[in-house]
């Protein structure tokens, strides 16, 4: 019979305060998700129990992402150091574990087959550690003056995750009294007790954000491709309301919705927001956040375009079809694309509007509401 795998299980820090990167870089966004949720999903792959650190008052809003998300991960408080972090997280592993993961909730980049190696390593050695040679030659300095210049090849740059037997980890922690504090990761600690670590190969993308133009430095790397995203919204009539379609009001009952409704302007929002990358409508505009009751839709639209931009991505065209028996849209289509034009800091041209009335089909066809297709072709701007 085959022996059983031995169980790991992942610690997530992501405790820190983000002093240099002026924030909780952790819970910045990425690729539309917080930066630590990437780190997450990554780790979840090992299929054992997860737990993840974060700052003394951030636990609620850590909870809410990972809802969001849809991540069963415990939140635990961290510490004042890395090391009274991660032992908060090894507390809160169940006691059977065999394997334990450690990885820095700000190196959402490293990848699901990463984390796999490391843990087969430690299965089998007891502990590992990820690295990559060092390519830049390594001086020792006194100040500003060069002492000598030393010899990178037997050198190499450690990354996360790193794995451990739960035993010996926990032993480092239990012996290494004070002086844990001083460790800059946990490799460090199993070292000093005399267990052997070994070394597995890194990855290069695997770097940690330490400051905002580490997220700049990566965007920039990604492939300078267009980037094409789907919007879709649908509203139903509601009498007493003005009926507005891309910024432009029509005669009739209006839509019903938490801001004005605006079908067309919410359909090509997503789109924006689907091709950047950058989640969705709910996502940054709620509808149970009262500050957008109400709101003018075309101006949602024109933030979802600046913060693709900040992203290098501009709008190249859109085009979407209006599924409505009333109101009539080609009378105003011309309307409706200079409006979305404006918002979309595009030219009219670059923006096409169809309309069907579905057909007699569905509540469409029924005249309950309208619904609206979009799509956004986005272009790097580098």
């Amino acid at each position: 019979m085959e022996p059983e795998a031995p169980s790991a299980g992942t610690i997530v820090t992501a405790g820190g305060r983000g002093l240099r990167f002026g924030g909780l870089k952790q819970f910045s966004a990425l690729d539309g998700h917080p930066v630590v949720v990437h780190s997450l999903r990554a780790a979840a792959t090992l299929g054992g129990p997860l737990v993840l650190v974060v700052p003394l008052g951030e636990e609620a809003r850590a909870d809410e992402m990972l809802s969001r998300a849809g991540l069963d991960v415990r939140v635990v408080t961290g510490g004042a150091s890395r090391a009274l972090s991660v032992r908060a997280g090894l507390s809160a592993l169940p006691a059977d574990i065999d394997i334990v993961v450690v990885h820095d909730g700000v190196r959402p980049w490293a990848s699901p087959e990463l984390f796999r190696r490391v843990a087969r390593a430690a299965a089998e050695v007891g502990a590992a550690v990820p690295g990559l040679p060092i390519s830049e030659t390594v001086k020792r300095v006194d100040g500003e003056a060069v002492i000598e210049t030393l010899d990178r090849a037997p050198l190499r740059a450690i990354q996360t995750p790193q794995a451990f037997r739960a035993d010996w980890l926990r032993a480092a922690f239990e012996r290494g009294g004070e002086a844990v504090s001083t460790a800059t990761d946990e490799a460090t600690l199993i070292e000093r007790l005399g267990f052997p670590v070994a070394l597995v190969e890194g990855e290069a993308r695997n770097v940690k954000i330490t400051r905002p133009e580490d997220l700049a430095q990566e965007a920039r790397r990604a492939p300078r491709a267009p980037r094409i995203g789907l919007g879709y919204d649908v509203h139903r009539f509601a009498p007493g309301r003005r009926l507005v379609l891309g910024g432009v009001e029509f005669p009739g009952d209006g839509l019903l919705g938490h801001s004005d409704a605006d079908a067309v302007a919410h359909a090509v929002t997503d789109a924006v927001l689907g091709a950047a990358g950058l989640g969705d409508l709910g996502r940054h505009f709620p509808d149970d956040d009262p500050a957008f009751a109400g709101a003018d839709s075309l101006g949602l639209l024109a933030h979802a375009v600046r913060l693709a931009a900040e992203r290098g991505l501009a709008v190249q065209n859109v085009d979407l079809t209006i599924a409505a028996r009333r109101p009539k849209i080609a009378p105003r289509a011309e309307d409706l694309r200079a409006r979305l034009a404006e918002a979309l800091c595009v030219a009219p041209a670059q923006v096409n509007v169809k309309a069907t009335t579905g057909e007699g089909l569905g509540f469409v066809g029924r005249e309950e509401g309208i619904s609206v297709q979009a799509v956004a072709l986005l272009w790097p701007t580098e």
